[in-house]
């Protein structure tokens, strides 16, 4: 057994139509991160809150590991403005977010949306309350141990694999 390196991978390139924002990150090693797994997983368009670090940032860089140059980033100032910017391109908004009405990841259908905004929030605060207001659905990952959270590029990882992995299957059945 070998282990390969990236040159001798080969992914199967995926037009998924899924985006990911970021409302007000607040660490460039989260910002870097989101934009290393969103790249992985397909993502085509990143919008990051201009509160947020960006990529002129050492830290982003490093840790987004040259991915954020695959990715297209999109800064935006006022979250309720591109959200409803957003659904009026034909994009559901759904909260990566526990809420009164969240419904577990895995019981969730994502292949009924034709497109899909995956709303993530800040590290200290999720997302906020106006916002959440303005999404169509929120969704959690269940947890098994005390704690009811995990760190939101660790939750972004979770969603978007479930997320593909459903959209996959809607293609080949």
């Amino acid at each position: 057994m070998e282990q390969l390196d990236h040159s001798k991978t080969v992914n199967n390139f995926i037009d998924f139509p899924l985006i990911v924002i970021g409302e007000e990150l607040r660490t460039p090693q989260n910002v870097g991160m989101g934009l290393r797994v969103s790249e992985a997983f397909g993502v085509k368009t990143f919008y990051l809150n201009d509160n947020s670090p960006n990529t002129d940032n050492r830290l982003v860089q490093r840790t987004a590991r040259n991915t954020e140059k695959n990715i297209e980033i999109i800064s935006y100032h006022d979250i309720i403005s591109l959200i409803t910017s957003l659904k009026k391109e034909g994009y559901t908004i759904i909260a990566l977010e526990i809420t009164d009405k969240s419904k577990n990841i895995h019981q969730y259908n994502f292949s009924t949306h034709q497109k899909i905004a995956l709303l993530i929030g800040s590290e200290r605060f999720g997302i906020n309350q106006e916002a959440l207001n303005l999404c169509e659905e929120s969704i959690h990952i269940p947890m098994y141990g005390k704690n009811s959270s995990m760190n939101v590029i660790n939750s972004l990882s979770v969603s978007l694999y479930e997320i593909t992995k459903q959209l996959i299957h809607k293609r080949i059945s």
